[in-house]
């Protein structure tokens, strides 16, 4: 049986667009966003991560012991049975491995293409809520 040359075959992260429509998108703005409203939204972002990092966790002990990944936390921005617990754990590490893949050709992606940016901007998002789903399970 004689190969396919891999430009003929389908391409890992073309089998994700079906999956795309799941995930949440932000369009462009149609005109231009003023400043003070860009300082206003990421307030407003910050104060519902300072909120979320306060509340607790339901059905997790508070241990008052020594935190083993207490720096991990302050790098990951996360916060020891609360909400925050995951922190940007799972954003970084998906972009992370995607980018590794997409480096090192195990995954055949154009980022010059407009639809392989967002397939790829996809398949990141995918996995970081593969990996949330996944750390979740296991606290």
């Amino acid at each position: 049986a004689r190969r396919r040359p891999i430009s003929a075959m389908t391409r890992i992260i073309d089998q994700l667009e079906p999956f795309m429509y799941l995930l949440p998108d932000v369009k462009r703005p149609f005109r231009n966003v003023k400043f003070q409203d860009k300082l206003l939204y990421t307030l407003v972002t910050l104060l519902v991560f300072l909120v979320m990092s306060q509340i607790p966790l339901y059905g997790v002990a508070n241990k008052s012991s020594s935190d083993p990944f207490y720096w991990m936390r302050v790098i990951l921005a996360s916060n020891r049975g609360t909400l925050m617990e995951l922190g940007i754990t799972p954003v970084v590490t998906s972009g992370m491995i995607a980018q590794l893949l997409a480096g090192a050709k195990i995954i055949e992606v154009n980022l010059s293409l407009p639809k392989d940016q967002m397939l790829f901007n996809g398949a990141q998002k995918l996995l970081a809520v593969i990996i949330t789903l996944g750390e979740a399970v296991t606290y």
